[in-house]
């Protein structure tokens, strides 16, 4: 059984005839998939119930407006690409159930995962891209990796991405998934208040700089509990084992993971100054008193 909202975009008019298309425009949410294509969405929508996943067609997103534009620093391709897609915050303000606070968070078909918190999304106005120099998915090129992989159904790219340092003090770096398959509204409170460092050292500037760089880097791919990636299949609690029981094997498998274990799939870090080994560090452990639920051995 389909859903259909009529939810105004909140976007400023160019003109009245955007904004009567605007004002009559839906989305008609699909209880099932009818395509590959398709686009998964979940976690808190406005009107349907917490936690169910529904369904929005290529058609669909493609009735939305549109946002064109050329991206000359996005490592996902080789030179200056077009794109064209909707805006995060337009399908915030469609389908979010409190559009002030929710962050999206896209979930790829490797099960990877990037963040969009709310202070990211008005700082770089990601996108999800629909089309790739004027071609649907089956045109787009492979990844950049040169692994001849398929880079759709959707990917996330940004009109041009500078570092912020409005977010963070230290600059935040961009999220740029490709085979994004679903895309969840959350609260941002619940999603990062997963990993928040523990303990009586939690407010620590050396723990609080760590938990920057893993609620950046590290949740993208490793999980605690329903929260963060699961591409790498070590969960959050293992990587404090590490980081409590072997620092320095810690530091040495987030600067070159293949020097550990050749079939990491984790890309390495080796810019990674002591500083910040020191603060990721630091932070996993403050995890170490569940040590016992993570298990021992090394990867």
């Amino acid at each position: 059984m389909a859903a259909v909202l009529f939810l105004a975009s909140g976007l400023p008019p160019q003109n009245a005839g955007e904004e009567n298309a605007r004002a009559s425009a839906s989305l008609t949410l699909r209880s099932g998939r009818t395509s590959p294509l398709d686009l998964e969405v979940g976690g808190e929508l406005a009107g349907i119930p917490a936690g169910a996943t529904r369904y929005l067609t290529r058609d669909d997103l493609l009735r939305l407006p549109q946002v064109t534009f050329t991206v000359k620093n996005d490592a996902n391709f080789t030179g200056p690409t077009q794109v064209s897609g909707v805006p995060l915050e337009e399908l915030i303000r469609r389908l979010a159930a409190a559009p002030d606070s929710d962050m999206v968070v896209a979930i790829c078909d490797d099960r990877y995962r990037a963040n969009y918190p709310h202070a990211y999304i008005a700082e770089h106005r990601p996108l999800l891209v629909l089309k790739v120099n004027g071609q649907p998915p089956s045109g787009w090129p492979k990844d950049a990796e040169g692994h001849g992989q398929d880079m759709g159904p959707y990917m996330v790219s940004h009109p041009s991405f500078l570092p912020s340092f409005k977010v963070s003090p230290h600059g935040d770096e961009a999220q740029i998934p490709w085979g994004v398959v679903r895309l969840e509204f959350r609260d941002e409170k619940t999603v990062f208040g997963s990993i928040a460092p523990r303990g009586p050292h939690a407010s620590g500037e050396m723990v609080q700089e760590g938990y920057w760089f893993a609620r950046q880097n590290c949740f993208r791919c490793h999980n605690r509990g329903a929260e963060g990636g699961t591409k790498a299949g070590h969960p959050w609690l293992v990587l404090s084992a590490w980081a409590a029981a072997s620092p320095e094997y810690f530091a040495a498998y987030v600067r070159n993971p293949q020097a550990k274990n050749p079939h990491a799939q984790m890309p390495g870090n080796p810019s990674y100054s002591d500083k910040i080994i020191g603060a990721l560090t630091a932070y996993f452990q403050t995890f170490s008193c569940s040590q016992q639920e993570a298990g021992k051995g090394k990867p």
